[in-house]
């Protein structure tokens, strides 16, 4: 891309240069001469003008279209990231309510052998 710029640039300058030369070489009067050269100039402004703007609108469009694809990407890892809290939740809830079970299962039946020794006595 950087040689793509400077063979484009050098072209412009090598172009401006012949147009510049060619002007001061034409059989015209200076008033003219000069006129031709402001014209020139100012076409060739022009043309740059539009060249950034439309460099800039590139850039912005792929500078969008990066930060789009990062967006998406980011959105897709919260995504997954959530899918695993809640498996994580689910997996824990699970647990709780069977070791809460398993406790009361055994606290029960910890009171009934109790009960049993007792009215054994």
């Amino acid at each position: 891309m950087k040689d793509q710029a400077k063979i484009i640039a050098a072209l412009l300058v090598g172009a401006a240069a012949g147009a510049a030369l060619g002007l001061l070489l034409a059989p015209e009067k200076g008033e003219e001469l000069r006129g031709d050269i402001a014209d020139y100039v100012n076409d060739l402004v022009d043309k740059a003008k539009n060249k950034a703007q439309s460099t800039a609108d590139n850039i912005k469009e792929y500078g969008s279209h990066a930060v789009d694809s990062v967006k998406s990407k980011f959105s897709g890892a919260v995504s997954d990231a959530d899918d695993a809290i809640d498996s994580a939740k689910a997996k824990a809830t699970n647990y709780a309510e069977n070791g809460v079970d398993s406790a009361k299962s055994k606290v029960k039946s910890t009171a009934n052998d109790w009960n049993n020794s007792i009215q054994n006595a």
